[in-house]
């Protein structure tokens, strides 16, 4: 994978760990999201289009639910953990916690990451 040049929220503190969202365009296009404090390390990768309707639903709504499908599948285990993964790679899941994830749906309501899916 080439070098990336990661994003996150800017409600997200100086140094804090967060959300983080990259691109790369060759030889496809493709969206990356991982988190910073994840011991796993995982990069959970996915297309534009997909990441586009993740972020309409994420505008819309608090929480990805069960009847707004999208082919990102975001779940939230008893209010605290909160886990990420595609349908295109079973075996990758991003976990990260609820506060971690607010302030990237914060950041997705204020419109810092729509550049990733501009002209999708």
């Amino acid at each position: 994978m080439p070098q990336l040049s990661w994003q996150k929220s800017s409600y997200c503190g100086e140094g804090d760990s967060c959300v983080h969202v990259a691109a790369t365009s060759a030889p496809r296009a493709a969206i990356h999201i991982t988190e910073s404090a994840d011991p796993t390390g995982a990069i959970l990768t996915t297309t534009p289009d997909d990441f586009l309707r993740l972020l309409q639903v994420l505008k819309e709504e608090r929480e990805v639910t069960g009847n707004r499908p999208t082919a990102l599948d975001v779940t939230v285990e008893d209010d605290r953990t909160v886990r990420i993964h595609a349908d295109a790679t079973p075996g990758t899941t991003v976990t990260t916690d609820r506060r971690r994830w607010d302030t990237f749906v914060l950041g997705v309501r204020a419109g810092e990451f729509d550049h990733f899916v501009a002209g999708a």
